[in-house]
């Protein structure tokens, strides 16, 4: 996969490439594996940057070899347009050729976590959790999907830079080992890793989501400590240490590292199942805690890390219904805006053009001089402006006051018309609810005056 940023090219072949594979314009080689390579290419009919990963020296293989391969490729290829996950690779196509099949995958610039593992190399700790989060996030949509990875290593991690050349994001990737738990056909057993699998998978037993918990957290330790958790010269020798042995301390082995970040990673690499988190959403949550407890040192000025705000948004009533690819796009999408207690969000008689999700703090309505509402974390103010169905309904009745530090998410209507439909979606059945609830809470306060007061 990827091993450098990617920089666009619009020349001619590299020199010693096929000019194609299929249908798209090869550019330049991404990498290899031990049985195949990977191209960035050009998609002309659709105008996009792909990866084509083809299998290499194909005819030179036996009958056997080529038989085996193929039941890789197709455990692959059989995912071709099923995951779409922000943290996930998507397959856009596989293509079963006579001289060597090929899959096309979503293009993504940037390198392996295989670069982070070295002592000279090491993330941040903190960056490091976050990257855990939006893996084990990634995981579980995977899982519900019917499908556990059983090669989570750092080669098959990719880290998304931006243009600076900074590591901005994670997405899983090389599904060519996937266990699919509803499939009919028989599967390849016995594959992944040695130095991130678990000892159930070594023994080719039954495997659940919990095998590729242990091999996060193996990443993750290798990720932190420069080294992974169990090295030996002898292959005897590092099966014995993964089958009876604790991995060294992390806390000590890197300034910082504190013994609850130690407790989620080992917790995680317990030799049995059972002693590991129970799914894929305790071990995120766990992971998110180190953050927003602040087991793990923060960089100075560093912005709220993105898996703060999925969990955030996670314990807000108006977000209840929302799916988890829902949320990472309101996560990504929303503007994100922090007020002093006393500032204005709207004042009467203006026009609105966008509207607020509280996610911490609280704000009052004001109408002719009176307090009428107060409204607190979960709830929305301003939904005229995606609502209304004319401008002359969305001119600002109330003054909505800020009655404390305050954090809110907001979105006009253009920024909303750029998510998915099944997150408008969402949005809107959200609506419904919260002028389902003011209209009930309108007519007790006129039909029990006392009551509400």
């Amino acid at each position: 996969m990827p091993t450098q940023p990617y920089e666009r090219d619009d020349s001619p072949t590299a020199p010693g490439l096929p000019a194609r594979v299929g249908r798209y314009r090869l550019v330049r080689r991404l990498g290899e594996g031990a049985t195949s390579e990977v191209f960035l290419a050009r998609d002309e009919f659709r105008q996009i940057d792909v990866a084509v990963k083809r299998l290499r020296d194909w005819n030179a293989l036996s009958a056997a070899e080529q038989g085996l391969v193929r039941r890789f490729f197709a455990s692959e290829a059989a995912l071709s347009g099923r995951f779409k996950h922000p943290n996930v690779v998507q397959i856009l196509d596989a293509i079963d050729d006579e001289d060597a099949p090929y899959l096309v995958m979503e293009y993504v610039p940037g390198v392996t976590l295989r670069r982070f593992c070295r002592p000279d190399q090491l993330l941040p700790l903190e960056q490091i959790v976050e990257l855990g989060f939006k893996c084990a996030m990634a995981l579980s949509y995977v899982a519900g999907q019917g499908v556990i990875h059983r090669d989570i290593k750092p080669a098959n991690l990719l880290g998304v830079m931006d243009a600076q050349g900074r590591l901005v994001d994670v997405k899983v990737t090389d599904f060519g080992s996937a266990l699919h738990l509803h499939a009919e056909t028989t599967q390849v057993q016995r594959v992944g890793s040695l130095s991130y699998m678990p000892p159930e998978q070594i023994d080719g037993g039954s495997l659940d989501t919990r095998a590729d918990m242990y091999a996060l957290a193996a990443v993750l330790y290798h990720l932190v400590a420069g080294r992974p958790p169990f090295e030996a010269e002898h292959q005897a020798a590092l099966l014995h240490q993964i089958y009876h042995r604790a991995p060294p301390p992390l806390v000590g082995a890197r300034a910082d590292v504190s013994p609850a970040l130690q407790s989620v990673i080992f917790r995680a690499l317990a030799k049995h199942p059972a002693d590991r988190y129970p799914d894929w959403e305790a071990f995120a949550q766990a992971l998110s805690a180190l953050v927003t407890q602040q087991q793990v040192p923060l960089a100075p000025l560093q912005e709220v890390r993105d898996s703060e705000r999925f969990t955030l948004l996670r314990s807000l009533e108006f977000f209840a219904d929302f799916g988890d690819i829902a949320l990472w796009e309101v996560v990504h999408r929303a503007r994100w805006q922090r007020f002093p207690a006393g500032h204005c969000l709207y004042r009467t008689g203006q026009t609105g053009n966008s509207f607020h999700i509280i996610a911490l703090g609280g704000v009052e309505v004001w109408r002719d001089g009176q307090c009428v509402a107060r409204l607190a974390a979960g709830t929305s103010v301003g939904e005229m402006a995606y609502l209304a169905p004319n401008p002359e309904l969305r001119l600002h009745s109330t003054d909505v006051r800020i009655t404390e530090q305050t954090t809110t998410l907001s979105f006009t209507p253009d920024t909303l018309a750029q998510l998915s439909p099944e997150c408008r979606h969402a949005f809107d059945r959200a609506f419904i609810q919260v002028l389902v609830r003011r209209l009930h809470a309108a007519h007790e306060a006129l039909a029990h005056p006392r009551r509400i007061l």
